[in-house]
């Protein structure tokens, strides 16, 4: 059986753990869990750290259980939050909860024996609890002291916490128990940030069944600048490739900071050691945030996923007015499913009379937000039309792709295709 522990450690992925945990993954194989809260339908690259903890417990021989939350989501843990969450819709909750499953069974074997991977809802133990059998059978054994000393709760006393928010970690400590009686799961795993939660769960077996139970917490991820990973310009990076398209999921990983790599390859990759520090030790950092978003987006979508967004880079930043004039319309659109698509009427178009109100007016100030943005990058010389760069002064004479598309570029990096309908 793999050493988990050692092979956290070097990847960097273990922050904390319980006494005796290494010892108790050493000595047989143990079931563990951890929880995902369905309040979107899809899980983000954010989530994807905790999901590799699965994935390493269940290559080292254990056997992963992923809790979907559909009881607690419900409620909202007030971890790292703020402010309290809205409630969501049941309907939405068990649509977003299928989402999850879908994407879990991507990362996780749930058909290898002994330690295949389990789903489970913790609706199913929560539905017919009733609020006085869970003060009765709960509430109880933990202090009112013990679950105000917690992180998640001390945050968030200077600007108020609901009694719903802060009975949360009563739920989830009921969890780990529910699942240590009727699942034998004696390890609960999570991100650093859930330290209280998984430790509540800890106690309450120990109080409530006199039984040994275990937590590990993985770091929180964090960028070199000290934001959180997880999110571009557009907001988080989802896994559903139609929230986060498999191009845009591609080039997200081209474009992460050079010193943030090392921790990239350890936390996200199955690579193994010896691989990683040779990618270390590579000066091309962009040869390997290429093989990075290779193995990332072949995994998370698929092969042609990934051949698709490296022909749509390639076509978008090294390609031709004539290379998209030759290439098939289906695989132009393909191509451009990553790329933001404004349509226009054709004679809105013709009536257009200089490239300022194409860039602002025409365009609804989808890519600049008024005409004063858009005419200080034409004078700095940041805009690209059909990949030509234009100024203020340029005619619209512009040779439409396929007869109907304008390609436009505004700096290096951003796309817009401009659709000319008849």
């Amino acid at each position: 059986m793999k050493n988990l522990v050692e092979e956290l450690k070097w990847r960097g992925m273990l922050h904390d753990m319980t006494p005796g945990t290494e010892e108790q993954l050493n000595k047989e194989l143990t079931a563990g869990y951890i929880g995902f809260d369905p309040t979107a339908s899809s899980l983000h690259i954010g989530n994807l750290a905790t999901i590799m903890l699965l994935v390493h417990l269940q290559r080292a021989g254990h056997k992963p259980f992923a809790l979907v939350g559909g009881a607690t989501g419900m409620v909202g843990d007030p971890s790292g939050k703020s402010e309290e969450r809205k409630f969501l819709d049941e309907n939405v909750l068990k649509y977003n909860q299928d989402c999850i499953k879908k994407q879990l069974m991507k990362f996780l074997d749930f058909n290898s024996g002994a330690n295949s991977a389990e789903m489970v809802n913790n609706y199913d133990w929560f539905k017919e609890f009733g609020f006085l059998q869970f003060l009765r059978e709960v509430g109880k054994h933990l202090t009112i002291n013990y679950m105000m000393s917690k992180d998640s709760v001390q945050k968030r006393l200077e600007t108020g916490i609901s009694f719903t928010e802060f009975s949360y970690q009563l739920l989830q400590g009921y969890d780990f128990y529910w699942l240590f009686k009727n699942k034998n799961v004696k390890l609960q795993m999570g991100g650093s940030d859930q330290w209280g939660n998984i430790t509540t769960g800890t106690e309450l077996i120990r109080r409530k069944d006199g039984g040994d139970a275990f937590a590990m917490t993985t770091p929180l991820l964090t960028r070199s600048d000290g934001q959180k990973f997880g999110k571009s310009e557009h907001g988080n990076v989802w896994l559903d490739p139609t929230m986060t398209s498999p191009y845009k999921f591609y080039q997200f990983w081209l474009n992460v900071a050079d010193a943030d790599l090392p921790k990239l390859l350890r936390v996200f990759t199955l690579w193994d050691r010896e691989t990683i520090e040779n990618f270390d030790n590579e000066p091309d950092k962009n040869k390997v945030k290429r093989e990075l978003a290779k193995d990332m987006t072949i995994r998370i979508h698929s092969t042609s996923d990934y051949e698709q967004a490296v022909k749509a880079s390639e076509l978008l930043f090294k390609g031709t007015l004539a290379d998209f004039n030759q290439t098939d319309e289906q695989l132009l659109n393909e191509i451009f499913d990553g790329v933001p698509q404004i349509e226009v009427s054709k004679s809105d178009y013709e009536n257009t009379t200089n490239v300022t109100d194409l860039l602002s007016t025409l365009t609804q100030n989808q890519i600049f937000a008024s005409k004063g943005e858009a005419k200080r990058m034409l004078k700095e010389g940041g805009v690209s039309i059909n990949k030509e760069k234009i100024s203020e002064a340029s005619p619209l004479e512009f040779e439409l792709l396929k007869d109907k598309y304008l390609l436009i570029q505004k700096g290096k990096k951003n796309y817009y295709l401009l659709r000319i309908n008849k």
